[in-house]
């Protein structure tokens, strides 16, 4: 394909283990990661995670297992992917783009890596980028290191130097996002009957060291769920007064990240006489091992012995009103430039 026929998109994600013998390296490559979490002095980074993932393989694999022994991400990442370029394509007469698009997926801890789909793309031609992170929420932990490495990986290629380059790092307040959530959750309150749920938007947590050195994360979180709750006020959905908490799960190690956490609001939401909870990992686009397990065995389990109907809203996935959301962010994008 040559260089002026098409514009690429760029995911990035997390990235997961595939198999049971990629979980140690996959969690070394992420405790590896010092914008994500400081393991001590710089020096001492690596071989802190080296020995955190050689301790912690075991028990990750265990969890894996329910859930299959792999993480889904990078195959729903993929169908994604596939999904978008197919509805950018499909629409890119409507929106008077001459050119055709091709997506491609960029993981950060795991295959395909950034650096892999920079290969790709350069192969490809792509002389026009653009780079949109699959974290709605901004965090120098998550869409801040990927586009980090993102640039580092850029770098070394010279032949990738002139490449016109878009970043969508936040889109938390998109109304297409918001529509796209807001339907899940109807649809997963409608399922309680009579009963009224409680909502319970469940986040990924983060070091409160991050936290008061001015990251933006837990505000996105705030006004996601804030105009969620608008949303759902509204038409189609009335869905009238509900009780609303925002809670913080997947901490790792002592030191202090941001609360309450996910399991400590079940408890309190059980001793206040709540029975109804619907769980929304709303930091979450893509099924993964929080969602899947943490949320759907782990909590469930707690929920059940403390009386709780509990239930997961299911993620945005590949639904096509989520796929519909980013396609208007890449042609706004691409439409602004």
């Amino acid at each position: 394909m040559k260089r002026e026929e098409a514009i690429g998109v760029l995911l990035l994600n997390l990235g997961g283990p595939d198999s049971p013998r990629a979980v140690r390296p996959f969690l070394f490559n992420l405790f590896s990661d010092r914008e994500i979490i400081r393991l001590g002095p710089s020096p001492l980074q690596r071989p802190v995670a080296w020995l955190i993932s050689a301790v912690r393989a075991g028990k990750s694999r265990q969890m894996y297992s329910f859930i299959g022994g792999r993480s889904p991400i990078n195959e729903i990442t993929m169908a994604q992917a596939e999904a978008l370029e197919r509805v950018l394509n499909s629409s890119r007469i409507a929106h008077h783009a001459s050119r055709a698009f091709r997506v491609y997926v960029g993981m950060r801890y795991w295959h395909p890596f950034i650096s892999e789909a920079i290969d790709r793309i350069t192969q490809d031609g792509i002389s026009e980028l653009v780079v949109l992170s699959l974290y709605p929420h901004y965090s120098k932990t998550t869409t801040g290191s990927a586009i980090s490495e993102f640039k580092r990986s850029l770098d070394k290629i010279h032949n990738l130097q002139g490449i016109r380059i878009h970043y969508i790092t936040e889109w938390y307040d998109f109304p297409p996002y918001i529509d796209a959530l807001a339907k899940r959750i109807h649809e997963a309150m409608s399922e309680f009957g009579d009963q009224r749920p409680v909502l319970l938007y469940s986040a990924h947590s983060l070091p409160l060291s991050f936290v008061r050195e001015g990251d933006p994360y837990p505000e996105h979180i705030k006004t996601t769920v804030e105009l969620l709750n608008k949303r759902l006020s509204e038409e189609p959905y009335n869905t009238g007064d509900f009780k609303w908490y925002i809670s913080y799960q997947s901490r790792v190690g002592r030191r202090d990240w941001l609360g309450p956490s996910t399991e400590e609001t079940l408890l309190r939401l059980s001793k206040e006489g709540h029975r109804g909870v619907l769980i929304v990992p709303v930091s979450f686009v893509s099924d993964n091992i929080e969602t899947l397990y943490e949320i759907g065995i782990y909590y469930r389990d707690i929920a059940i012995k403390h009386g709780i109907n509990l239930r997961r809203c299911p993620s945005l996935n590949t639904s096509d009103e989520f796929i519909g959301a980013i396609k208007e962010l890449v042609i706004q994008k691409v439409g602004n430039n």
